[in-house]
């Protein structure tokens, strides 16, 4: 066996394919396994939650797996974030081992699994999925503002008496100030353009990701309100 300091040290990845090779799990325990939510078939051979170094951890494609299979049918998580009630998993992505092929081939150390990006899906398929940074689902939920009756980017700023705009950098984190404006619709402009110009400064990286990312985001931005 190896150490938990070992295992830490270990990619998602590696530490899959350590699970499959060492951690067989016996025939008693596949006998007692049931389904996720109703839906999920675990049918790996393998353990996926050993005890490695005296602490239990888990398969990263089988957490991958489990959270994405709450976010659809958990009642729990749709009570918290309501957003996720709708949400599917397609027949596909039933069996772990399916998913878990899949996540091998596409899964990036730091990345989250997202279904928005490429399109409005609700469901998490093959087609609908990639895993993208942390600043990449910051760029397409900019909640830098204020929103109440305004436009997204906009508030209005009692003390001037207008309306100011704001952007967040997705890179920074911070939000940038674009001015005030005698308007709504102008201080939602400016939060437009500056959003468009993030994009494609931004392209270069979300190019690296995939090159589909970047004409989406255009779509989002030219369309957010």
């Amino acid at each position: 066996m190896i150490t938990i300091q070992e295992w830490n040290a270990m990619s998602g990845k590696e530490q899959t394919l350590w699970m499959e090779e060492n951690c067989h799990a016996s025939k008693s325990s596949l006998s007692r396994r049931g389904t996720l939510h109703g839906v999920g078939v675990n049918d790996t051979s393998y353990c996926a939650t050993p005890i490695v170094g005296g602490k239990q951890v888990m398969c990263p494609a089988y957490k991958a797996w489990q959270n994405m299979l709450n976010r659809a049918y958990s009642d729990k998580i749709h009570a918290r974030y309501p957003t996720y009630i709708g949400v599917t998993v397609c027949k596909e992505w039933h069996s772990f081992m399916s998913f878990r092929k899949w996540w091998m081939e596409h899964q990036v150390g730091g990345y989250h699994l997202d279904k928005d990006i490429l399109g409005d899906s609700l469901e998490y398929s093959p087609n609908t999925c990639l895993f993208v940074p942390q600043w990449l689902n910051k760029f397409t939920n900019d909640h830098g503002a204020a929103r109440g009756e305004w436009p997204i980017g906009v508030h209005f700023n009692k003390s001037a008496g207008r309306f100011h705009a704001q952007c967040s950098n997705p890179l920074t984190g911070k939000r940038e100030h674009l001015g005030l404006f005698d308007t709504p619709d102008g201080a939602y402009l400016a939060w437009r353009a500056r959003k468009l110009e993030l994009a494609l400064e931004l392209k270069h990286l979300m190019d690296a990701i995939d090159l589909r990312i970047y004409t989406r985001m255009i779509e989002l931005s030219r369309n957010a309100k």
